[in-house]
């Protein structure tokens, strides 16, 4: 089984691939090619990663390429980790939220937009790579904004493709904890979008633990990226279920902004500082082991969520995950074809979203209107749009006005970062 990894030049990398390496045998790898276009970053990273698989005796070949065609040519699965513009341009985009007052961040607000207006014809291309080279192959995305990048793949493109973050394996964990109880004992009543998302219930072991969890929670979790922010007892009261970390862009708007403006650095600079120390400790010809530092630099449990669907996808007993792909009828109000965050049997048959129903109205508005934003971008991108950014911008409720809408979006324009027609 071949397995290609695009953008393996992420410092992300070596956590996937111990993932890979400690079930290599168990899933029938044979082959992993490491592509990216930065020769650098590549030799880098593909050198520790050969490193490791030879101190904890991977039994499969690993090759690097600079070549996108070689790297899918006959894959069975296409892990998608791409980063357009690097971190430099991750600080562009939040740079261009904060000057204008507004969320920069890279899966919302403006942030999200520029990174995924710029991001989707590069997946498309890769998409119709594998269209052609393996068009069998799955397609395992954890390219930034997800949800956006996944829908666009979905809707644009004839590749197999399922969407993955590592907040609802995040949310699982941090809720054994609070339960003292196993992880694999813990069910999430969970909907919405990716980093909009809500668990609505907890049952451990078949009883109903939500309240607690709650009570547990409420105490503030989150990755490290998302700064922290008290809702209030009240809130948590009126909500009862449990928000994603990054809902406090939209639930508290204002203190983020000004947290986000009062900061040193932003978080693209804190992690390009990560980076040059992981880039140093990966360059060590001593070393091989997966460094601490990693957990600063996010994704935590990104190896697991990986190689658990990699799992089920090869097996013909559906498992439950939480992943992202079209919603095909599993929520009343929802478009068939809207990608959601959802649970979902996944298995060799397929991705199966679970019913869940009616949504709340606490939180439907909301789901709606992001996922119009959402739809909206990608026709943009498709299309190189200036009408639709405009309208995805205005649909998009951490921009809201049009005044804002104008400047941004004719910042990008520009600055060459949104090449409209």
């Amino acid at each position: 089984m071949k397995i290609a990894i695009m953008g393996a030049g992420s410092t992300y990398t070596p956590e996937l691939f111990e993932g890979l390496v400690k079930r290599g045998r168990e899933l029938g790898v044979t082959d992993v090619v490491f592509e990216d276009i930065d020769q650098q970053r590549l030799d880098s990273v593909f050198g520790f990663c050969r490193r490791m698989a030879s101190r904890m005796g991977a039994g499969f070949e690993i090759r690097k390429t600079l070549d996108q065609d070689a790297a899918v040519r006959g894959a069975d699965f296409v892990v998608l980790q791409i980063r357009v513009g690097g971190q430099e341009g991750r600080h562009e985009d939040i740079m261009l939220g904060l000057r204008h007052g507004l969320v920069g961040q890279e899966t919302t607000g403006v942030g999200g937009f520029a990174k995924a207006v710029r991001t989707i014809p590069q997946v498309l291309s890769i998409a119709h790579s594998i269209e052609q080279l393996a068009p069998d192959a799955w397609v395992i995305n954890f390219t930034n904004p997800s949800a956006i990048i996944t829908e666009a793949l979905q809707r644009h493109s004839r590749v197999k493709a399922i969407g993955l973050c590592n907040i609802p394996i995040d949310t699982q964990i941090e809720v054994a904890k609070a339960l003292d109880c196993a992880m694999e004992d813990v069910e999430l009543d969970y909907v919405g979008l990716n980093h909009l998302s809500w668990v609505r219930g907890i049952r451990v072991r078949g009883q109903d633990r939500t309240a607690e969890v709650i009570e547990a929670l409420s105490k503030g979790f989150g990755p490290a990226n998302v700064p922290e922010a008290d809702y209030g007892a009240d809130f948590w009261q009126a909500l009862h279920m449990i928000p994603s970390p990054y809902l406090r862009y939209f639930y508290l708007t204002d203190d983020m902004v000004r947290t986000l403006q009062q900061k040193t650095l932003t978080r693209a600079q804190e992690v390009m500082a990560i980076e040059a120390q992981l880039f140093e400790y990966y360059n060590d010809e001593s070393t091989w082991e997966k460094p601490e530092l990693l957990n600063q630099r996010g994704g935590a449990w990104y190896s697991k969520i990986a190689v658990e669907v990699i799992a089920a996808l090869l097996g013909e007993q559906p498992r439950p995950l939480i992943v992202n792909t079209a919603q095909a009828g599993a929520v009343d109000q929802m478009p068939d074809d809207a990608v959601m965050e959802l649970t979902c049997d996944v298995s060799r048959h397929g991705v199966v979203p679970r019913p869940v129903g009616e949504i709340q109205e606490e939180i439907f508005g909301l789901i709606r209107q992001v996922k119009a934003y959402e739809r909206l971008t990608i026709e943009a991108a498709v299309m190189h749009s200036r009408d639709k950014a405009l309208m995805a911008l205005m649909a998009n409720p951490l921009v809201r006005t049009l005044p804002l809408a104008r400047a941004v979006l004719d910042k990008l324009i520009r600055q060459g970062r949104f090449l409209a027609k």
